[in-house]
């Protein structure tokens, strides 16, 4: 979910600016190398589902979820009515007695666990009654349908089994038909909403979705609090029946265009196909000149291998779309559907060029976007991602459309292709999003954007990101990176899952393992792990395996910890006291957290020399003294002259002879 440009002017602005007035200058304490690069234990175990090297085992298993889906929506009582046929395989290597799903549609409920939370979820006073169950049934002894013996809980659904379902291949089906009412706008990550034409509805959330059976917890069954979601993987046949006057766009491929489109809009979509220009499918007169209908349509969908599903429908939306260029001559469709009010070349008329181009740039950069749609949506629920579809602002544009535009479609690659537990770990999407967003931003368009730093949106708009890092390290109340999602407080969770980690992964890429070799490393483990489900400790591994370093101290320092950062130039001398025999630098660590730095000597003719400081610098000593070569007069020599790390303490970073 987008939190880094548009939430950081609103929300997240606020909670930097609370970090930097309220934040203690602490004094880090004494340096201690055997606390920094103590031996690592990483919480998930190695063995043979889950590997050294931070590859899935030669054990390695995953369940499936495979759905067959209808949904019908009547705009007038804002009622999503719904029949699910759910086929499980159990590939685990245990015989499962029950099946847990989720409700998510339960967390607008008045006695939700979520209405009492006090973070970033489900708030205010607007509630609905969440899934209604007009029917579940399970596959019995001889394979016919029977009413089953459920339990409903908060938002998860616990579905008895009457038949163990056997390892390592065993299928069961499981039969639910529902419905619920669509909440508001107040629904945050899917809703219904007004604009100037009429109603859009961002319909996700919408059917109970298997919970993950895994490894390392069994079921994995947290409540829906606000934090997002951890999925299984399957095939998805899905049908939606609107208003006849109504476009649908959703994930996966429209399998029935024949019986939902007309000739010319069925033209302009195998024109768009071909196209690198955006292509416009229903134009604003053809929204003008639609009526309302009692008659419906039902838009048919197939999407292959994802955890998920999601959908809008529209009689106010103009359609536009172009090609996407994939590695090895493949293709997909870059689309937007948005209100006529949200038109134009500086605001929605350029979103379809945004996705493109992100798509192409991401599938270059780290793996080969899967899925023939990439749509972009312009409605009530802003800033949130699905499979294939994104949902955004209908007044976002310019910078802050296609921040939010690339942000959102960036997660087709974590955490929807990496499909880590955004519901414990939101680091693992939200901040590898973040991180892989600063080099889309570079890329458009040749900067048209960029740079995109968070710092550029701090109260003070000189900070680097490694200062703006500082500032947050220095809170005496911020929390580990690795702290569970849900428990972090709305102040820290922008500064937190979002930037820390993206930064940390900019460090990592640019200052501790170089491009080459992080690029490699990164590459590698989202192959690795693609529609699979990482945890952090199989990051960690494939990083340091393939990235060729030990890392222990910095996963400890920024991840598990929140260590401060601080170097100080405490010595500049002349080698016998003489210019001409050289110069002697002497550094000290006062920070618990390491990082490699540059040291940058500046001689009185305006010309430097620089050596690097690794961190093994640090591994027995907390100061050490390096050795430049004379000939010249040195004006001053300075730690980290680029500011590129998080310096408790700069003033202490530069002396002079």
């Amino acid at each position: 979910m987008f939190r880094l440009v548009s939430a950081v002017v609103s929300a997240g602005f606020l909670a930097i600016a609370t970090l930097q007035a309220s934040a203690m200058a602490q004094t880090p304490a004494p340096y201690d190398p055997l606390e920094t690069f103590a031996p690592l234990t990483l919480p998930e175990a190695v063995n043979s589902y889950r590997s050294g090297d931070g590859s899935p085992g030669p054990d390695y298993w995953q369940n499936r979820a495979d759905y067959s889906l209808n949904a019908t929506i009547d705009p007038a009582s804002k009622t999503l009515t719904g029949d699910m046929t759910l086929t499980y395989t159990n590939n685990s290597p245990d015989t499962l007695d029950v099946m847990w799903l989720q409700l998510d549609q339960n967390i607008y409920r008045k006695d939700a666990r979520a209405a009492a939370f006090g973070g970033f979820g489900r708030k205010g006073s607007n509630f609905t009654d969440g899934y209604q169950l007009d029917a579940v049934e399970i596959a019995g002894a001889n394979g016919k349908m029977v009413k089953a013996d459920y339990i409903v809980s908060d938002t998860r659904l616990e579905v008895k089994l009457p038949v163990a379902l056997k390892p390592k291949g065993g299928k069961t089906k499981l039969h639910i038909k529902y419905h619920f009412t669509i909440p508001g706008v107040w629904g945050g990550r899917m809703a219904w909403g007004t604009s100037k034409d009429g109603e859009i509805f961002d319909l996700a959330q919408w059917y109970p979705r298997m919970q993950v059976y895994d490894d390392v917890r069994g079921w994995d069954t947290l409540p829906y609090l606000a934090n997002e979601f951890y999925l299984e993987y399957g095939d998805f046949d899905y049908a939606v029946t609107v208003p006849a006057n109504m476009i649908v766009a959703g994930s996966g491929d429209l399998v029935n265009p024949k019986q939902v489109l007309t000739a010319e809009e069925q033209s302009r979509l195998a024109q768009a196909r071909k196209s690198d220009a955006t292509i416009m499918i229903r134009t604003p007169e053809d929204v003008a000149a639609a009526k309302p209908t009692s008659e419906t349509k039902t838009w048919k969908f197939h999407m292959t291998n994802t955890r998920d599903v999601a959908f809008t429908a529209s009689s106010v939306f103009v359609w536009d779309a172009a090609r996407i260029n994939l590695p090895d001559g493949k293709t997909a469709l870059a689309q937007s559907v948005y209100p006529r009010e949200s038109g134009g070349s500086e605001r929605w008329g350029r979103s379809t060029e945004y996705m493109k181009h992100a798509v192409e740039t991401f599938s270059k950069r780290w793996f080969p976007y899967p899925w023939p749609n990439a749509i972009n949506v312009a409605g009530p629920a802003t800033g949130m991602e699905y499979p294939g579809i994104v949902f955004d602002g209908v007044p976002d544009k310019g910078a802050v459309l296609f921040y939010i535009s690339a942000h959102e479609i960036g997660h087709s690659w974590f955490p929807m292709i990496v499909g880590s537990d955004e519901r414990r770990n939101a680091w693992m999407d939200e901040g590898f999003n973040t991180f892989i967003d600063v080099y889309e931003s570079d890329d458009f368009n040749k900067g048209e954007y960029g740079p995109k730093r968070d710092s550029e949106y701090a109260p003070k708009k000189d900070q680097t990101p490694g200062e703006q890092m500082a500032t947050i390290l220095a809170d005496p109340k911020v929390v580990p990176i690795l702290t569970r999602a849900d428990a972090i407080r709305e102040t820290y969770r922008h500064p937190i899952t979002y930037f820390k980690t993206a930064y940390g992964l900019v460090l990592l890429r640019e200052d501790i393992l170089g491009p080459e070799r992080f690029d490699i490393a990164f590459r590698k483990y989202i192959r690795d792990w693609a529609f699979k489900h990482p945890k952090p400790s199989d990051f960690f591994r494939a990083m340091e395996s393939e990235g060729g370093d030990d890392l222990s101290y910095f996963w400890r320092g920024f991840f598990f910890n929140t260590w401060q950062h601080d170097m100080a130039v405490t010595k500049v001398a002349y080698t016998g006291g003489e210019a001409a025999k050289g110069a002697e630098v002497t550094v000290a660590n006062l920070g618990q957290l390491v990082l490699p730095a540059t040291l940058r000597v500046t001689y009185t003719d305006g010309s430097t020399a620089e050596v690097k400081v690794p961190a093994e610098t640090w591994m027995q000593t907390a100061s050490h003294t390096f050795m430049f070569d004379g000939g010249k007069p040195v004006k001053d020599a300075t730690i980290d002259p680029d500011r590129r790390l998080p310096d408790h303490d700069r003033s202490n970073n530069t002396a002079r002879p």
